[in-house]
């Protein structure tokens, strides 16, 4: 981002003295016409290099929030922030250190939805860019100031800024993008709901049109293209010195582009595989994705995307469209859906590859048993509370607590499950409707204690180890050879610990045994997925072609004879 320093001179024309603290919210009156309801966002930071809004995070580097719904906004009138407003890591206002800041107003827009199921709620809809509050289209914000600032003063800002749309990707000779409209999600929601995909064809799609191909289901959060796949070698100007925050590594763009350049190589040779690969675009007003099941909150995501997402695509692309020419794999939000998938449609599918599944065992979920754990945020001694991890590093040093995270969604998206992030999504797609249309909590969002109703409704509807131990004289027969999990045993998030749980029922199953494979990554983090001798920014890149021998012996046992097995295809006329 550009720097935005403004001379400290311009501080007065900011500022005036007032003993009530208000902070005072000016809407430019060509950005008045769409707005009616939403979330008020005030944001400090001490980073003058990068927008407030782009900085609030878990770790002790996040930028201060403050947050306030609102409803039926009246054009031509101010908004005046609530100093009872939550606010993370700082809860009040209050107690907001004296000092020079970075100050900018976010306002999150609501729209309102009348579902089937007689409900009426307001959340944020997605506007293509999956769900994500501070880069949604049509949200608005102010750019942002510095302040001197002290308590008993106030604040005026102006919100004149809105972000603009998002152009959709371009249809390539190996990538198209479908968007389809979703008539079970649109009754459910009361409006057209769509879903989407972008396709990687085969080499030689065109040429034989009489080739029919198995699909693979690359299950992961939202993605805006096709990820990993580069027509033209990596950029000359990007440098191995060049450095990636997110994993921590030089040189990471440059590998990026190669790793995606090498696949493509791969793709198009003479001997590879012929197969399609999909990944699905189905964000909703709750996350970047629908988890990929059925739910109260979301609607019937699982039906749509298995009923008509998917023949559609076969339809169009020449999918086999049959069960054992069907596989699903994904990482971390993505392993989870991949054996959700698996479960809840067995016989649609040949087998799952989840890589560092989101919790699969509730008994586990992250650090917390939500079963027999009275508080998610702490246990609780005679004399003392011990506050639960919620993220570390491969060594075991924390720099989350669960609590953390929670607050954080808190002061963003208030009580209503609405800050599109980790524990709402889950909430949401766990949860039953509350009273309100709402997902009923599972555990208070501020205070932590678990509502143990909520719990029981959790474990017989999503929690994948018990549903597979209670159906599985039904079920077992299903999943034979099917279900593959990898995990590293330092998983950021404890996602370990749910695998380990799952992999000791695995284990004793009969009748019949589930045959598969659960495999852990030695000191490996968030998201190991399979080979021990690549670290796991590598391994992310190779999720299209990780899994291609376990597929192929699954094909040569389970396909008909009329399947090639030289190139994986079945020529109809």
């Amino acid at each position: 981002m550009k720097r935005f320093l403004i001379p400290l001179f311009a501080l007065s024309l900011l500022w005036s003295c007032s003993p009530g603290g208000n902070l005072e919210v000016q809407i430019a009156p060509e950005l008045e016409t769409e707005l009616k309801d939403g979330r008020l966002l005030l944001i400090f930071s001490t980073d003058s290099t990068a927008e407030p809004r782009f900085g609030i995070s878990d770790n002790v580097g996040t930028n201060q929030v403050f947050g306030m719904d609102f409803e039926n906004f009246e054009a031509g009138k101010s908004m005046v922030l609530d100093p009872e407003s939550f606010g993370y890591p700082i809860e009040k206002l209050e107690n907001l250190a004296d000092g020079n800041y970075y100050v900018q107003a976010f306002i999150q827009k609501h729209d309102t939805f009348t579902r089937a199921d007689g409900h009426t709620v307001k959340l944020p809809m997605d506007q293509g860019e999956g769900r994500q509050w501070a880069r949604a289209p049509k949200n608005i914000y102010s750019k942002p100031q510095p302040i001197a600032w002290k308590k008993g003063q106030k604040l005026e800002l102006t919100i004149d800024q809105i972000i603009p749309e998002i152009k959709a990707p371009e249809d390539t000779k190996y990538v198209k993008h479908i968007k389809l409209k979703s008539e079970k999600l649109s009754k459910f929601w009361g409006r057209d709901m769509y879903l989407g995909a972008h396709v990687l064809l085969p080499e030689g799609f065109e040429e034989n049109p009489n080739q029919y191909y198995p699909l693979m289901v690359f299950h992961g959060h939202f993605p805006s293209d096709f990820g990993n796949f580069r027509m033209i070698p990596p950029d000359e100007e990007l440098s191995e010195d060049d450095y990636s925050a997110r994993f921590g590594i030089y040189g990471y763009e440059k590998m990026q582009q190669q790793e995606a350049y090498d696949f493509y190589q791969k793709w198009t040779s003479d001997d590879f595989k012929r197969f399609i690969i999909i990944e699905i675009q189905h964000a909703n007003p709750f996350y970047d994705d629908s988890y990929a099941v059925n739910s109260e909150n979301l609607g019937p995501y699982g039906d749509a995307i298995q009923y008509e997402l998917i023949p559609e695509i076969e339809k169009q692309f020449r999918g086999i469209g049959e069960g054992w020419a069907r596989f699903l794999y994904g990482g971390s939000t993505g392993g989870w859906e991949a054996l959700a998938a698996q479960v809840f449609y067995p016989e649609e599918y040949n087998g799952c590859f989840a890589a560092c599944p989101d919790p699969i065992d509730f008994r586990a979920f992250t650090t917390v048993n939500i079963y027999e754990d009275k508080n998610a945020y702490y246990k609780e001694g005679e004399f003392r509370k011990t506050l639960r991890p919620g993220h570390r590093n491969y060594l075991g040093h924390v720099d989350a607590m669960v609590q953390d995270m929670n607050h954080r969604e808190l002061a963003i998206g208030g009580n209503k499950t609405r800050s599109g992030d980790q524990f709402d999504i889950w909430q949401a797609v766990y949860s039953p409707a509350g009273e309100d249309g709402y997902p009923k909590p599972i555990w208070d969002k501020y205070s932590g204690e678990i509502d143990k109703e909520v719990a029981e409704y959790w474990k017989e509807n999503f929690d994948l180890r018990y549903i597979m131990e209670r159906d599985w004289a039904t079920l077992g027969p299903k999943l034979e050879g099917k279900v593959r999990i990898y995990c590293g045993d330092m998983d950021n998030y404890y996602l370990n610990n749910a695998v380990y749980l799952t992999e000791d029922f695995l284990e004793q199953t009969q009748n019949p045994y589930y045959n598969g494979e659960v495999a852990y990554g030695d000191r490996a983090e968030h998201c190991w997925n399979g080979d021990p001798t690549l670290p796991n920014y590598v391994t992310r890149l190779r999720y299209n072609t990780m899994y291609l021998d376990e597929i192929e012996n699954r094909l040569r046992e389970t396909a008909p004879e009329e399947f090639n097995q030289q190139n994986w295809t079945l020529t109809k006329n």
